[in-house]
């Protein structure tokens, strides 16, 4: 299965309740490189957050939470995730 960023989204949105949220697929723009699956599009993504659920944790810990939101895609193919919070 190759994820979108719509799934991605609906599962960040499910699980963590942000405020703001923003993912984009970036995969396009590594087209050639590690953990390129050729399809153009569901291997690289970011993602733009801020969550309540992030009020009082270090950087870490809120990195952890989009991870563990994220875990089935990442073992799936995701094979990058850049993660700003804001």
């Amino acid at each position: 299965m190759t994820a979108t960023a719509a799934q991605l989204e609906h599962r960040l949105q499910t699980r963590l309740q942000p405020t703001t949220l923003q993912v984009i697929d970036e995969s396009a723009d590594h087209a050639g490189h590690m953990g390129d699956n050729g399809q153009g599009f569901g291997s690289h993504f970011r993602v733009r957050i801020a969550a309540p659920l992030f009020t009082g944790k270090t950087r870490v810990a809120k990195h952890r939470l989009v991870y563990d939101a994220l875990q089935d895609f990442l073992d799936q193919g995701v094979h990058a995730l850049a993660i700003e919070l804001i």
